[in-house]
């Protein structure tokens, strides 16, 4: 039996890791891809939570530039998630993995309200939980909400699934073919240098709490299950 190194995990997901190489909208074959391999990590008796963006549906900072008021185009992304979240469960429970949607802001016809108590009580019962609706505020990315809920529900690590690229670059690999890939940084490296890996706010809680990273491609199959066994994918981003 393999042992995974963590015990705890908070998956992040993007919006656009959805989407596959569409680039909007969600592809059925990635999401299922990615259902399987959450099923594989909880097969291994890991506690596994989802904060998923909502990139491929809509983006509040687009709106923001577009004239919107930025609270409204928030709340807009907000709801994208939640159907994201809603897709996802649908995805893992076709899988046999027992799912419970929690979202920051009420909608009590389609998932539960997020109740900290509840998170973690279904997680000990080996139910996948999935946070919808970021942390429920405008202004807050879902970098943030995976900070905050993985120092909420004391996980072990958060995983950032990336569907562009494999780690952390000293620029965008994608443009700069001389961008170096970083193996292991600290967060103090990663505010100071502008690395892009997540917001300010969301990095700053994740040293206050030493909560570490892993940032890995998503679109390889069983990196989920590799990184929970502590293999060395991607990049990892400890404290101070």
């Amino acid at each position: 039996m393999e042992q995974p190194k963590y015990k705890r995990v908070v998956l992040k997901l993007s919006g656009e890791a959805l989407a596959g190489k569409q680039g909007f909208g969600i592809q059925p074959a990635v999401i299922q891809s990615i259902a399987k391999q959450v099923k594989e990590v909880v097969e291994l008796g890991v506690e596994v939570a989802i904060v998923v963006g909502g990139g491929n549906i809509w983006r509040g900072k687009t709106g923001s530039e577009m004239g919107m008021d930025r609270a409204t185009a928030d709340y807009m992304g907000m709801l994208a998630t939640v159907m994201n979240a809603l897709a996802l469960q649908d995805s893992l429970e076709q899988l046999g993995v027992e799912t419970r949607v929690q979202t920051s802001i009420e909608m009590r016809q389609v998932a539960e309200p997020y109740i900290r108590r509840r998170a973690i009580r279904h997680l000990e019962k080996k139910r996948v939980v999935i946070f919808a609706a970021g942390t429920g505020n405008p202004y807050f990315s879902t970098d943030t909400t995976a900070a905050l809920r993985a120092a909420e529900i004391e996980a072990d690590v958060i995983l950032m699934a990336k569907n562009n690229v494999d780690g952390v670059y000293s620029a965008d690999p994608n443009v700069d073919a001389n961008a170096v890939k970083y193996d292991e940084l600290s967060y103090l490296d990663v505010i100071k240098q502008g690395l892009g890996v997540m917001d300010s706010t969301a990095s700053s809680l994740c040293m206050d709490n030493n909560i570490p990273l892993i940032v890995f491609s998503i679109m390889e199959e069983g990196n989920i299950k590799r990184a929970v066994l502590g293999e060395n994918i991607g990049t990892i981003v400890r404290g101070k």
